[in-house]
């Protein structure tokens, strides 16, 4: 009689799980003890992630990208809503991004099937 009861519960359980569409691939984050950047590599990956910085007014983020394969886009968004950077289909390079006001930012990652590496890093103001 148990297992009767069970069953469709256990088929439900099943068919929920499954039904959920997980991150394709890999995806490694560490951040910087000293809460001043982080790195993002990630192979074959497709999802989104995000980390979150403090940063000050004239505060410069130095982004680099690492671009081996698939695409790479990236957001940098204040929680105030000022948006100082985004980018679709990122390629190797260096670049920087100055902040305009003080705020928690959120640095957005979104990948498909990509292969590569972001790494931020904040490397000061340039006016306080």
């Amino acid at each position: 009689m148990h297992q009767i009861v069970f069953l469709p519960l256990f088929i439900a359980i099943i068919i929920c799980i499954s039904s959920c569409s997980a991150a394709k691939g890999s995806i490694v984050i560490l951040e910087n003890p000293n809460g001043t950047g982080f790195t993002m590599d990630f192979k074959k990956w497709s999802s989104k992630n995000k980390c979150e910085l403090s940063l000050n007014k004239g505060d410069v983020l130095q982004i680099e990208i690492v671009h081996e394969a698939g695409k790479i886009a990236l957001t940098v968004s204040g929680k105030n809503g000022s948006e100082p950077y985004t980018g679709n289909s990122l390629k190797t390079g260096v670049f920087t991004v100055t902040v305009s006001e003080t705020d928690r930012y959120v640095i957005r990652i979104t990948g498909k099937d990509a292969t590569g590496k972001v790494i931020v890093k904040n490397v000061g103001g340039t006016a306080k």
